[in-house]
C-alpha cells in the first residue's frame, strides 16, 4: 500500500494516531494493546521488507507529549531504523492542518492510516477530505473505527445525547464515514473485521469487573453510580439486545467489530 514518491527518493509514511487496542474474538474479554508506535514500526517493517531501498519520511502527529515520548524510547530500542526519517509534531490533527497549511507545504504521501483516532476530532468529514487531498499517486488513507453494524454502533445511535461528548467525534463509526462518502461520491474499500468481547459480568449488579466493564463500553466513569436509573437500566436492556449481542452458553458475547475503511487519492 505504501508507493515510492516518483518526486522525492523518499516514501511518506504518516502516523494520524499513536495508540490502539485490538480487541480479539475468542468468547472472553481478550484485548491486546499495543504502546505508541508499535503498530507505525510493524507496517514500516513490512514496507522494507517489500521496498528494502526505499527512505522513509514518517510523520508522527499527536498532542500528548507523554505519548511521543513513549514512541520515541520505542524507536530508540529498535536496531535498523536507519531508512526511517521521524519528524513528531506534538499537536492535533486540526493544529496540524492548520500548520500544514500556513506552511504552504506541497508535499505529498504515500501512506496514512488513522487507527481508532477519529473519534476524537471535532469534524470527522472534513479531517478526511484534508487528509486525503495529500495523498500523492497511488497513495493510501486507511481508516480504522468501529463499525457501525457493531453494537457500539446500535448502543450509540440510541444513546449518542446521554453518553457522547459533543465537543468531539466520541460516538462515530464507520456507518458515518461511509454515509458522507457515498454522499460526495467518493470511491472506498472496506473491510469488516470481526471482533467479540464477554460482557456478561456486566449484568451482575455489584460485580467490580462487571462495573468497570460498563463504564469501558458507555465510556462514562463510575456509569452505575453516576447514570439514572432509567438510563442504567436501558443501557443494559440495549446491551443485551440481539442488535449488540448474542447470548450463548449462559454468556452474553458484545459485537465488537471495527471496521477498515481504504480510501485513494481524490480524483
Amino acid at each position: 500500500m505504501m508507493m515510492t514518491d516518483t518526486r522525492n527518493p523518499s516514501s511518506f509514511f504518516w502516523s494520524a494516531r499513536l495508540n490502539t487496542s485490538v480487541c480479539g474474538t475468542s468468547s472472553t474479554i481478550n484485548c491486546q494493546i499495543y504502546w505508541p508506535g508499535e503498530i507505525d514500526l510493524e507496517m514500516l517493517s513490512e514496507l522494507h521488507k517489500k521496498h528494502p531501498g526505499v527512505t522513509v519520511d514518517n510523520e508522527v502527529v499527536e498532542p500528548s507529549r507523554q505519548q511521543l515520548y513513549n514512541y520515541k524510547v520505542l524507536v530508540s530500542q529498535k536496531p535498523d531504523l536507519d531508512y526511517i526519517k521521524f519528524n513528531w509534531n506534538t499537536m492535533t490533527a486540526s493544529e496540524f492542518e492548520e500548520h500544514w497549511k500556513a506552511e504552504k507545504a506541497t508535499k505529498k504521501v504515500d501512506f496514512i492510516h488513522m487507527i481508532q483516532m477519529l473519534y476524537y476530532v471535532k469534524d470527522p468529514e472534513a479531517t478526511v477530505r484534508f487528509f486525503q487531498g495529500l495523498l500523492g499517486k497511488n497513495g493510501k488513507l486507511l481508516i480504522i473505527l468501529v463499525s457501525g453494524k457493531s453494537g457500539w454502533g446500535k448502543l450509540w445511535r440510541t444513546y449518542r445525547a446521554q453518553l457522547c461528548q459533543p465537543d468531539i467525534s466520541q460516538c462515530v463509526t464507520t456507518g458515518d464515514i461511509k454515509s458522507f462518502l457515498d454522499s460526495k461520491g467518493v470511491r472506498y474499500q472496506s473491510y469488516e473485521l470481526p471482533s467479540q468481547m464477554d460482557i456478561t459480568e456486566c449484568f451482575t449488579e455489584g460485580d467490580e469487573k462487571g462495573e468497570l466493564l460498563l463504564d469501558f463500553l458507555t465510556e462514562v466513569l463510575d456509569f452505575s453510580n453516576t447514570a439514572s436509573p432509567e438510563l442504567r437500566a436501558g443501557v443494559l436492556e440495549m446491551l443485551r439486545h440481539p442488535d449488540c449481542s448474542v447470548e450463548s452458553n449462559g454468556k452474553v458475547i458484545f459485537n465488537n467489530n471495527l471496521e477498515a475503511i481504504s480510501l485513494d487519492q481524490l480524483s
